[in-house]
């Protein structure tokens, strides 16, 4: 019987000994756990500004492709409407050139006749009247005077004929050469104003394709910048992630630390938690994002998706997948938004993430289909959902393993 009062003693003395060094362990990673958070939380501003900016350049980018594309269809809707009047400009040019032979044939043939004129009109003045008299009284007959006298007169007719033909012929192909002239002017004037067009509109392709190169530097700068923040965000998920696994050693301990103490005290040790071969369905809903590579529907990156998306209502109850112990409920800056990770027990955890309630704490323990939460489209999300995931030892593995 004293043997048996020892022993509980000893064990009693070993729980209080070991009761306050599990709970500064616990405080301790507690601590190192809301000191990343906070890291995490200016790291997520950062990542929001950045994004932001690139969402602007991105704008900025398409807005400057937009406005170079229109101006490429203005400059191939001028070069067009040039090669037409061109075009038009050539064909009135061989039209101009035939009738400008014409012209000169006309001319040619006009001072022929001019000439000759000339020379009728330097023997009219030279004989006069008396010529014509001389003609008509030298006929050697009534009838040969009547002959004389109408073929005097067809000449006269005929000279006066030929001189208003020749002017009316002038005065046509000079109407023809006008107009022709006034049409290449204005075809000419319709090529400058074209071409000054034109290289108004290069000016401005150029100026804009310098703006969509300087666009297009801004938005590589500042995806660089994301890329490199989320490279540091997954680093630090990567911490948190190894935090996870250190509590999840701590709660082992501290397990095993009740169990040494029950058996020291005499009493029924608790049983040893081992990892659930299967978790049920935490909502249901069909899969909108299966685990595995995919683009990153925010970041627009092809990122790993290191769990589930089951696609549900806004306010749908969450329930717990498996029993277990809560490590982690609150806020999460690097996506999740509202989160809750569960110790199962046997190195898996699962967690719960984009949820718009959270109805459990830190340290509390949760039976397999009890309530935890509801969905939401908290964090980095498109939509309502719930992104749930299943971990071994702080490492995602595809949910659709475990899930009955």
């Amino acid at each position: 019987m004293t043997l048996l009062r020892r022993a509980g003693a000893l064990g009693i003395a070993v729980l209080f000994t070991i009761a306050p060094l599990a709970g500064s362990a616990r405080s301790n990673i507690d601590t190192k756990i809301q000191q990343q958070r906070q890291k995490q939380h200016a790291l997520h501003q950062k990542l929001q500004q950045k994004r932001n900016e690139l969402d602007a350049a991105r704008s900025h980018y398409l807005s400057a492709a937009q406005q170079l594309a229109e101006t490429n269809r203005n400059i191939d809707v001028e070069r067009n409407q040039l090669a037409l009047l061109q075009s038009q400009m050539r064909s009135n040019q061989k039209r101009l050139e035939w009738n400008g032979l014409q012209l000169r044939a006309a001319r040619a043939t006009l001072q022929r006749h001019t000439d000759a004129l000339n020379r009728r009109l330097v023997d009219a003045y030279e004989h006069g009247e008396l010529g014509y008299l001389t003609v008509l009284f030298g006929a050697t007959s009534f009838s040969d005077f009547v002959e004389r006298w109408d073929d005097i007169r067809l000449l006269i007719d005929a000279n006066e004929r030929a001189l208003r033909a020749r002017k009316a012929a002038e005065a046509q192909v000079a109407a023809i050469e006008g107009t022709l002239l006034d049409t290449r002017a204005r075809l000419q004037q319709n090529e400058d104003d074209v071409a000054r067009a034109q290289a108004e509109l290069t000016a401005l392709a150029q100026q804009r394709a310098q703006l969509v190169a300087a666009a297009d530097a801004q938005k590589r700068q500042v995806a660089q910048e994301v890329t490199q923040l989320e490279e540091i965000s997954e680093q630090t998920e990567q911490q948190i992630e190894a935090l996870i696994r250190e509590k999840q050693a701590e709660e082992a301990a501290r397990r095993e630390a009740a169990r040494r103490a029950a058996l020291l005290s005499g009493q029924q040790p608790p049983p040893i938690a081992g990892a659930p071969g299967a978790v049920i369905w935490p909502v249901s809903g069909p899969i909108s994002s299966p685990f595995g590579m995919r683009t990153n529907p925010i970041s627009g990156r092809f990122l790993m998706h290191t769990g589930i998306d089951i696609a549900a209502e806004m306010g749908t109850t969450v329930v717990a997948a498996a029993a277990g112990r809560v490590i982690s409920a609150g806020w999460n800056d690097g996506g999740y938004g509202n989160m809750i990770i569960i110790d199962n027990g046997g190195s898996m955890s699962t967690l719960y993430a984009h949820l718009s309630q959270i109805f459990v704490g830190a340290d509390q323990e949760v039976k397999e289909g009890q309530a935890i939460g509801a969905v939401g489209s908290t964090g980095n999300s498109t939509g309502p959902h719930l992104h749930f995931e299943v971990r071994i030892d702080g490492k995602p593995v595809d949910p659709m393993s475990y899930l009955h």
